[in-house]
């Protein structure tokens, strides 16, 4: 079936209410880059001795070996032993990511304790991250990456995702937690590989990552990807593909400037799934659309250019300059489930769609030093952020004749909308935002077994909110925010392969922080989320590490409406997650290598906010949830993969009126790497027993039904 006219047809009409105007900012914001006296840092792997930098610019692999992370820069921002990081902090790597076939943030999360994937509406990435909820926790090499977009992970080293307030390393935001991808770099080295998938419901996608120095003082890498594929849901469908070349160039030895460029463009089927009916998802057929899949869509082109300036100052001081600037364009229009079926066997459909364009510039930059004061050992870090935003977003509702939702049977869901218009009080606005961060923080050796580490970061946060509607009265609105975001932690390590560790950490969430203002909330104080942990790390061998984490997370002064003034809210609301982690990544032997994650969270609204009541549950948080992987190599080039996903039940949001069941999916692969050494066929299938189950929503009548038994067959290469 073939929806592309329609839907480009449709985003047309809606982009013609846009106010568009001419932009060179990422023009200026390139130059500027180059005019910027700092030098420093992202949250990613690179250290930079003067006599080493080529190293540094040559390591593929980074701080991972296999299933197992070594370092991270992600909660320090600096190259740390994990072993020497307070935090819960789950590495995915790419071997990972390649063995179990995985193509989404999604896909990533389900093997992450303490997170699961929440539906996003079908048109986004969106994580629940100890409990929180979020679009906009996303970064990319340690930069913000906040659109309400789908990622792809063919670029990637790996995923990193850190649990618990992420404020002095991220800025505003990251409440639960934040998403780091980082992605791969030139090496000072030949790269050459490929491969192409086939898989069930006609998908067809291929991948390439090439590379080479060009001389002693530059190397280039090229990643690009493209995908088309069908669904188990009726009329669903996914096209997509991206482009990504970097330059790695080498001026002097103390110095390193890499350079990168990626194009992602991606139309997809908007999927919002099943309604409800009694507490329970509807029972219906996985492959049927509630809507009108022809009507409903989510396209999107991104584009961003980055600049990384590494310089070495000798004595142990480095500076890094991370600059990068991205321009988003996404539209999407849905035709869905806005009512659970009733006992006549009826619900109601309801549409909408949604353009918005976006600029996001940032610049990080941060000078790290290595010293002795007084007698102790210091990793010092002072930086400074400068960030600049510039969203524009128009909204208009779906019409079914003269009303704005219509009745349709279960047994026959379907209703197309005769035209999507304004209804007056839809939005049509732009919002700037201007983000200042500085931060200092120090990684204090007491001795060899007692670390400590304090940091502390002030925010400067402006938003203004433009409102462009001519059929009512708009409203212009403006806030500052202006917060302190400290924290603490200290590391035990009374062996080779123990370490013991207690922190704090801390985190605001102003009220418009996603980079949208309300007049009944626009005089709201941020948020804050708090949290206490402790946690530990094992080496069960050389090769093989087991981690926990004990923590609570309050989420607090969350909005409650206000009894004084009706529409509008006071911060006076608590929700609260308290939970333990597990992890085990690495080789239990040579030929046996694991990645596993078990949580137990109970998350809560310990006083009364907008969203519930005290005592209801945290949507989407199951109680238990457990994911393990193994992959077994058997010798004369098979190997073999089992994984097993288990979600216990949870709620669908705060009203706690829909419930998930408890799943466990299986998943399998099997693998034969050819006598050339460079070949491999691997064949994963998804859902091995055909379980029929529902992973994720949003919200109690927009319920995913999870995919039944699928194969993909990947032909991989070296060259």
């Amino acid at each position: 079936m073939n929806k592309l006219p329609a839907r480009h047809a449709a985003r047309a009409r809606t982009a013609s209410v846009f106010r568009l105007r001419p932009s060179v900012a990422l023009t200026l914001a390139a130059v500027a880059q180059f005019a910027l006296p700092g030098i420093a840092g992202a949250a990613e792997d690179t250290t930079l001795p003067s006599v080493t930098v080529r190293a540094a610019a040559e390591r593929a692999d980074g701080p991972v070996n296999g299933y197992r992370a070594e370092r991270s820069a992600t909660f320090t921002r600096t190259d740390t032993p994990l072993k020497e990081v307070p935090a819960s902090l789950t590495v995915v790597p790419g071997e990972v990511m390649r063995d179990q076939a995985m193509g989404s943030i999604a896909d990533v999360i389900r093997y992450v304790p303490g997170a699961t994937a929440h539906q996003g509406e079908g048109n986004r990435d969106q994580v629940v991250l100890r409990g929180n909820a979020t679009t906009a926790d996303f970064f990319v090499d340690g930069i913000r990456d906040d659109a309400q977009t789908f990622r792809d992970l063919y670029n990637l080293e790996r995923v990193e995702v850190l649990k618990g307030p992420a404020g002095m390393v991220f800025g505003r935001g990251g409440a639960g937690g934040v998403i780091n991808r980082v992605t791969k770099r030139p090496v000072f080295g030949h790269v050459g590989s490929a491969q192409v998938t086939a898989g069930s419901h006609s998908q067809v996608r291929g991948a390439v990552d090439v590379g080479n120095k060009i001389n002693d003082a530059a190397a280039w890498r090229l990643n690009a990807m493209a995908e088309n594929a069908d669904s188990f849901r009726d009329g669903v469908e996914l096209k997509r593909w991206a482009i990504n070349p970097t330059v790695t160039l080498v001026p002097g030895a103390g110095t390193v400037l890499t350079l990168g460029y990626e194009h992602l463009r991606d139309e997809r089927t908007a999927d919002r799934g099943f309604p409800s009916i009694s507490g329970r998802p509807f029972n219906a057929d996985p492959s049927t659309f509630f809507g009108n899949a022809d009507q409903s869509l989510s396209d999107s082109t991104v584009d961003g250019f980055s600049a990384v300036l590494e310089h070495d100052l000798g004595g142990g001081v480095q500076m890094k300059n991370n600059f990068r600037a991205t321009r988003y364009d996404k539209f999407y229009q849905n035709v869905f489930a806005s009512s659970p079926v009733n006992a006549a066997g009826n619900l109601t459909l309801a549409a909408y769609n949604h353009g918005t364009k976006r600029t996001n510039i940032f610049n990080q930059t941060d000078v790290t030093m290595k010293t002795v004061i007084g007698g102790f050992e210091h990793t010092l870090l002072a930086g400074v952020e400068l960030g600049h935003q510039d969203s524009t977003g128009v909204r208009m509702t779906g019409f079914f004749g003269n009303a704005t939702t219509t009745t349709v049977s279960a047994a026959n869901p379907f209703a197309a909308a005769t035209r999507f218009q304004s209804a007056g009080t839809d939005a049509n606005n732009r919002v700037k935002a201007d983000i200042a961060g500085v931060y200092v923080q120090d990684q204090l050796a007491l001795s060899k077994q007692w670390k400590l580490l304090a940091g502390l970061r002030y925010d400067h946060f402006k938003v203004n909110f433009d409102d462009l509607r001519t059929t009512t009265a708009p409203v212009d609105l403006s806030r500052t925010d202006n917060a302190f975001s400290p924290r603490l932690g200290l590391i035990w390590t009374p062996n080779d392969w123990s370490t013991y560790y207690a922190s704090y950490s801390f985190a605001v969430l102003p009220s418009g922080e996603q980079l949208s203002l309300a007049a009944n909330t626009a005089d709201l104080a941020p948020e804050k989320a708090r949290n206490y942990e402790i946690g530990a790390r094992w080496d069960l061998s050389r090769a093989l590490t087991l981690s926990a984490a004990l923590f609570r997370l309050d989420r607090d002064d969350v909005r409650v409406a206000d009894p004084l003034r009706a529409g509008f809210f006071v911060k006076t609301g608590q929700q609260r997650t308290e939970g333990l982690e597990l992890g085990l990544q690495g080789d239990v032997t040579r030929n046996w290598q694991v990645f596993a994650g078990y949580a137990y969270l109970d998350g809560r609204i310990t006083k009364a906010t907008s969203n519930g009541p005290a005592g209801a549950r945290i949507g989407l948080v199951p109680e238990h949830s457990l994911s393990l992987w193994n992959k077994v190599t058997l010798g004369g080039g098979w190997g073999a993969g089992l994984g097993v996903v288990y979600q216990g039940e949870s709620y669908t949001s705060f009203t706690n009126n829909v419930k998930l069941p408890a799943f466990t999916r299986t998943d399998g692969a099997v693998y034969y790497d050819f006598a050339d050494g460079k070949t491999r066929l691997a064949l994963n299938v998804e859902n091995l027993f055909d379980k029929k189950y529902y992973p994720t929503a949003n919200g109690d009548n927009n319920i995913s039904p999870g995919a039944p038994r699928n194969a993909r067959l990947t032909l991989s290469t070296t060259f």
